[in-house]
C-alpha cells in the first residue's frame, strides 16, 4: 500500500481543514518545501498536493507552490485543486506535476474530462471521488449532487481511468478512523479498482486496516501533523 501525504495549500502555507470547512483552518506550517523535503528524505516516493484556494476559486492560485516542490524534490506529486480547463491542466504539468488531480470538473462536465483521459492518457490522472453519505461532492466540498459514488466511478472506470481517491467528507480532519465499510463497499464492488483512500487516518492500526481491506495506497495528511503518526511508523510501509 502506497504512502501519500498530503500538503492543503492556503495563501502558499500547509494547512489543513477539518471535514472540508475553509473556517476550521490550521496552519501547520509557512513553507510547504521543508514539509515535502521531510517526507522525502525518510524515503517517501509520493506527494498529494492541493491548492485550496484554487478549489475554492474555480481556478489554479498555488502553481508556484508546485513548481518549488517539483523542481527541488524527487517527489511524484499530484497537484489539484481549480483544475476547469485545457490551459488549467496543461500549467499543472508544465509547472512540474506527474499527475493532475480532478475531482469537480469529472462531475460538472465530464466530457471534458473524458477529453483528458484521451489525451494525456489514465495514467496521468488522479479521480478524486469525494463522497458525503455516498452522494459525490464537488466545489472544495462546498456542494454535495446526487450522484452515487458508485455510479460515478463506474462510469469512470469504463472510460479508462486507473486510479482514484476517495475521501468521506464526514471523516475528513476529525481523526476518528477512516471509512473502512465504504471502501470495503467500493472494493467488493469494484476488484480491479486501484483504490486510494483519504480522510479520517488517526494512527498506524488505521493503514494496516485498509491495507487489509484491499486498498491500494492511502492519503494522511493531519494524523502526521499532529503527531499521531510518526515518520518511523511510516517508514514500515515504505
Amino acid at each position: 500500500m502506497e504512502i501519500i501525504p498530503a500538503i492543503d495549500i492556503i495563501d502558499g502555507k500547509c494547512v489543513r481543514l477539518t471535514q472540508g470547512d475553509y473556517s476550521q483552518k490550521i496552519i501547520y506550517n509557512e513553507n510547504p518545501l521543508d514539509v515535502a523535503l521531510a517526507f522525502e528524505n525518510v524515503g517517501i516516493k509520493r506527494l498529494h498536493l492541493v491548492d485550496l484556494d484554487g478549489a475554492k476559486k474555480g481556478k489554479i492560485i498555488n502553481y508556484k507552490v508546485l513548481e518549488q516542490i517539483a523542481s527541488k524534490t524527487t517527489l511524484i506529486i499530484d497537484f489539484g485543486g481549480g483544475i476547469k480547463t485545457d490551459d488549467d491542466i496543461d500549467t499543472v504539468f508544465n509547472y512540474g506535476a506527474h499527475l493532475a488531480t480532478v475531482g469537480s470538473i469529472a462531475v460538472k462536465n465530464k466530457d471534458l474530462f473524458f477529453t483528458w483521459i484521451k489525451k494525456y492518457g489514465a495514467d496521468k490522472l488522479f479521480l478524486g471521488a469525494d463522497v458525503k453519505n455516498e452522494k459525490i461532492a464537488v466545489g472544495g466540498w462546498l456542494e454535495t449532487t446526487t450522484v452515487s459514488v458508485y455510479d460515478f466511478i463506474e462510469e469512470n472506470l469504463r472510460e479508462g481511468i486507473k486510479h482514484i481517491f476517495c475521501t468521506d467528507i464526514s471523516k475528513d480532519g476529525l481523526l476518528q478512523g477512516p471509512a473502512n465499510d465504504l471502501y470495503k463497499n467500493l472494493i467488493q464492488k469494484f476488484p480491479n479498482l486501484n483504490l486510494t483512500a483519504s480522510g479520517g487516518v488517526s494512527n498506524i492500526k488505521d493503514l494496516h486496516n485498509l491495507k487489509n481491506n484491499g486498498c491500494s495506497g492511502v492519503i494522511i495528511g493531519k494524523a502526521i501533523y499532529e503527531g499521531r503518526i510518526t515518520m518511523d511508523e511510516l517508514k514500515t510501509f515504505l
